[in-house]
């Protein structure tokens, strides 16, 4: 009964433990994406990658993350060398996806839809603006009144030359409620959220 009780208190503090690296890693990401620029952002990418390497199927939350963080970083490389990190987050997702599309609010869907629509589409990568539609759209449906559900989806439709459902989400990302925990990340959102509108109206 002692090594029965052992095993749960063990698994009770991994459990807390991974719950706390997960703010931290989308406290590190916020700071990484929108404070830090050129080779400082890069590296503190690299640095997340590592971070996130272990993130298994046992915690979606965290695999979601270390999607986003292997995606994150691609955006920051650039380049052919990027595809192995996008490629990376596209199996995060997937799995996730696999599992319970609706972690987070439906984070994997959005974000895979993401990555379909800015990766190179064939013969160089996997992008692919039907599938980014679908996911953006199953996205949206699991988080409707989502900051970054309606975000990326009107940057997609922005994209696609629809300015007015552009603004339409766009004005509904700007609406959405502030994530406890999540400030740093809603200020740079609401950053991108406001230079999109610019455009739009220019």
């Amino acid at each position: 009964m002692k090594t029965v009780a052992k095993i749960l208190i063990g698994l009770l503090l991994s459990a807390a433990a991974l719950a706390a690296d997960l703010g931290q890693v989308q406290q590190r990401w916020a700071e990484a994406q929108y404070q830090l620029q050129g080779d400082a952002k890069e590296a503190a990418f690299a640095q997340l990658v590592k971070d996130t390497e272990g993130a298994g199927a046992a915690d979606l939350a965290l695999l979601t993350w270390k999607g986003i963080v292997n995606s994150s970083y691609a955006g920051a490389k650039g380049g052919l060398g990027a595809l192995k990190y996008a490629k990376a987050a596209k199996a995060a997702f997937e799995a996730v996806i696999a599992k319970d599309a609706s972690t987070l609010n439906g984070s994997a869907l959005t974000s895979l839809g993401v990555l379909y629509h800015k990766v190179p589409g064939w013969p160089i990568g996997f992008g692919d603006d039907k599938k980014a539609a679908e996911l953006l759209k199953r996205g949206l449906a699991a988080n409707p009144d989502g900051i970054d559900s309606n975000y990326f989806y009107a940057e997609f439709l922005f994209d696609q030359g629809d300015k007015a459902a552009a603004r339409q989400h766009l004005l509904k990302a700007r609406s959405a409620a502030p994530r406890a925990g999540r400030e740093s990340a809603d200020r740079g959102r609401q950053g991108e959220i406001s230079a999109l509108l610019a455009k739009l109206e220019s």
